[in-house]
């Protein structure tokens, strides 16, 4: 089973967007600079890694290198079983699964960073990496401290975030090497995240969670809060109130992730700190990494090197060498009247229209079935027709 896994905040660098200018999923950076009302590509191309550390910028820069990643995935024609994302990455989570549209998602996680930089600078704090000892012993030394501080982060066997007041994180880890811990590691970070330090975050956020509509998920995801499996769209509002405040168990998603059948990652977003975390966690898993569009051929030869299984219906599955053709707008879909299934075409064949914008396939190859009607109104992005590569 494949899943896909999102970055959160700390995984940005300078540049991150270059690769990505000369691909067709590029043109989401100017529909999310529009939704957000300020220029997201100049954020990817040419902010410094000081401008990237503030947390309203860092936040919705990562998040939309996901949501890039994620569509240049989809155009190659590789679907998820399931999802998750570690803390900001949850929305991406989301988003991927089909429980938040691209514009709530965007608006939301803008929301998001500004929340959290405001309450980072309201009540100062931090956080810290404990590494070499277990959850419970790292419990402990928190228990151990009079000031604030909590567990942040339940990452991987043997590495734990803690965060709180400065004095209090640093005492915190001191009692830790007593108790066993190999080491204790400030982080540069500009706020105590996922503790109650981000309760002004929290109330701020919910406001703007209140307002949206959540859809059922498209394939399951596992959420931060609880390491749980969740698909119903009535979750969703609860469990976002909660993750601000909670500390993010990725261990036990990982784990939960394997028992749902897991066996293959795929972290789309900038970084591999996630693909770091599943070789610690579960050493047997296959990791692979979607960074630029170069990736994306060491993707498709990677799960080439196995057998896929026969779609359950079309378009749903695809074999490594089957690709979708996706909707380029929004509108009603009219297929060209000389496609068919089993049409031989070539790359930049025209499948049909929306309105007057013709879609073409970015792949040559056989039709193997179309997942639009005739007359059927799209969205932008939605998978329209399936083929096989010549």
């Amino acid at each position: 089973m494949i899943v896909f896994v999102y970055p959160g905040q700390g995984s940005q660098a300078p540049g991150m967007g270059a690769s990505w200018q000369d691909h067709p999923s590029w043109e989401l950076v100017s529909e999310a600079s529009e939704i957000a009302g300020r220029d997201l590509g100049a954020l990817l191309l040419d902010a410094d890694a000081d401008a990237l550390k503030l947390t309203r910028n860092s936040q919705i820069a990562t998040f939309l290198m996901s949501m890039i990643g994620l569509d240049a995935v989809t155009r190659v024609g590789v679907e998820s079983a399931g999802h998750a994302g570690h803390s900001l990455g949850e929305y991406s989570a989301l988003a991927g699964a089909g429980v938040l549209d691209f514009e709530d998602a965007i608006q939301l996680v803008t929301e998001r960073g500004d929340a959290m930089q405001a309450a980072a600078e309201e009540n100062a704090g931090t956080m810290a990496a404990v590494l070499g000892l277990d959850d419970e012993r790292v419990d402990i030394a928190c228990a151990r401290v009079p000031g604030d501080v909590w567990v942040a982060n339940y990452n991987a066997p043997g590495q734990v975030v803690i965060a709180g007041e400065a004095g209090a994180v640093d005492e915190a880890g001191v009692v830790a090497k007593e108790l066993g811990a190999k080491r204790s590691m400030s982080l540069a970070v500009g706020g105590a995240f996922h503790t109650p330090f981000m309760a002004p975050a929290r109330d701020r956020l919910r406001k703007a969670i209140d307002q949206v509509e959540f859809r059922d998920a498209d394939t399951f995801v596992i959420t931060n809060v609880d390491a749980s499996r969740h698909v119903d769209a009535s979750d969703w509002q609860a469990l976002l109130n909660a993750q601000l405040c909670s500390p993010v168990r990725w261990r036990q998603s990982l784990h939960a992730l394997e028992s749902e059948g897991a066996a293959t990652f795929i972290e789309i977003g900038p970084g591999a700190v996630l693909t770091g975390m599943a070789k610690r966690t579960l050493p047997d898993s296959r990791r692979i990494t979607v960074n630029t569009p170069s990736d994306l051929d060491g993707l498709l030869e990677a799960l080439s090197e196995s057998p896929a299984p026969a779609p359950a219906h079309e378009g749903e599955h695809l074999f490594a060498t089957e690709r979708l053709v996706v909707s380029p707008s929004a509108g009603v879909f009219e297929p060209a009247e000389t496609m068919g299934v089993g049409t031989t075409i070539t790359a930049g064949a025209v499948l049909g229209m929306i309105g007057k914008t013709e879609v073409r396939s970015s792949f040559a190859g056989e039709i193997q079935g179309f997942l639009a009607l005739p007359g059927e109104r799209v969205t932008a992005r939605q998978p329209i027709a399936w083929l096989r590569q010549s």
